[in-house]
């Protein structure tokens, strides 16, 4: 069998992780990656073992032999190069923002539906296999009917005032950070669990830390710095740090979150607590193999992943037997098989459902990201527009 051949727009934190998760798949090659100057490709590539590197992008989508494009850039160019990555033809996945605005991601999945390409946007935290797992069981009514919906999404990488990330400048990573960086996957999460869309939304932002010391040297994102080693510069920053948000769903059910880049300890706790008229459900992203279940009548119990006590449906997700713990680069793994494979077999998005999230989905998110910055700038209740796109 033919492999699809790919390539990889952007190379810091997230590309090379989509590019190992794309080599444990065996049927898709990464044949090129374009970075910002011929040698910076270049040396990306060689150090990634990928044949051909591009110092401009628009090289790379001419190249006849690329069949699918990773757009895995800084938020701030996401729109304009999704939109040339479509327009050359390629099936696109994107990282997420989809775009700056709805406005914006509207276009874009009206365009890729135009042009019958095959899109998706990495959230990559409905690919984890309990997650998976979770909503056959939702939807399988073994916790009743969802009422309430709560969690959190916490980290501690931007705790200190001399920690810094281009995601700190709205000009670069956009308007809103910390819901649009790490609140729009807690709401793809829940969507995807409930089977059901937010569309109300109540929001208080808050930027902790006002005024960060930007490092005058490039420091990596997730980075170790050497503070005495390090002159800064003070930034006035004005993305938030932090939002908690009250959420109404389609069906009337209510939820709330919280989102915090500055919570010590909390490494990447994206968590979420589900009650339902029968029982109740609780999953840490950080313990991904544990799903708690709770219960009025009878003990509580602790559900380990394990693909002999998993729905039929979810197994797909679980690739080891019990004990044998799976995490998030399993859940990008899945992320990637599910959208390969959609290629591989033929399939149509208008008229196949996709185990993966499609432009729609970022296009949803946008809309709820939109919906909670006008929020917290109005201080009421804001309905999340939700236009599908034909």
């Amino acid at each position: 069998m033919k492999k699809i051949n790919v390539g990889i727009i952007g190379t810091g934190f997230i590309g090379p992780t989509h590019i190992e998760a794309i080599r444990r798949l065996g049927f898709v090659e990464v044949l090129a990656l374009a970075e910002t100057s011929q040698e910076a490709a270049e040396k990306k590539a060689a150090d990634l073992g990928i044949p051909k590197a591009y110092g401009d992008y628009r090289e790379m989508l001419r190249d006849d032999e690329i069949q699918v494009v990773h757009n895995c850039t800084p938020n701030h160019v996401h729109f304009e190069i999704n939109k040339e990555i479509i327009l050359a033809g390629k099936h696109v996945l994107s990282e997420k923002p989809l775009a700056m605005n709805s406005q914006e991601s509207a276009e874009l999945l009206a365009l890729a539906k135009k042009q019958g390409i095959v899109h998706g946007v990495n959230f990559n935290y409905r690919q984890h296999a309990s997650v998976q797992n979770l909503r056959e069981k939702i939807a399988n009514g073994d916790i009743g009917t969802v009422n309430l919906v709560h969690g959190s999404y916490l980290q501690d990488w931007l705790l200190y005032e001399t920690d810094f990330n281009w995601r700190l400048a709205p000009e670069v990573g956009g308007k809103s950070r910390a819901v649009a960086d790490i609140g729009s996957h807690w709401c793809d999460t829940v969507q995807f669990i409930t089977g059901k869309k937010i569309v109300e939304v109540f929001a208080d932002l808050a930027t902790v830390i006002p005024v960060r010391k930007k490092p005058k040297a490039n420091v990596a994102t997730f980075g170790m710095q050497h503070i005495e080693e390090t002159e800064y510069e003070d930034v006035p920053i004005n993305t938030e740090d932090y939002a908690s948000v009250i959420v109404r769903f389609e069906d009337g059910s209510r939820g709330v979150f919280i989102v915090s880049q500055v919570s010590a300890g909390r490494k990447n706790r994206l968590s979420f607590e589900i009650n339902g008229s029968k029982s109740s459900v609780f999953w840490n992203q950080e313990e991904p193999e544990k799903l708690w279940i709770g219960h009025r009548d009878k003990p509580n119990e602790i559900l380990l992943a394990d693909p002999a006590l998993f729905a039929s449906a979810a197994q797909s997700a679980i690739h080891h037997p019990g004990g044998h713990n799976e995490g998030w680069p399993d859940a990008l793994k899945n992320m990637m098989f599910n959208f390969y494979s959609f290629i591989r077999d033929g399939k149509d998005l208008m008229k196949d459902k996709p185990n993966f999230a499609t432009f729609e989905d970022g296009h949803i998110s946008m809309s709820i990201t939109d919906a909670i910055l006008e929020s917290n700038e109005q201080q009421k209740w804001v309905k999340v527009v939700q236009e599908v796109f034909v």
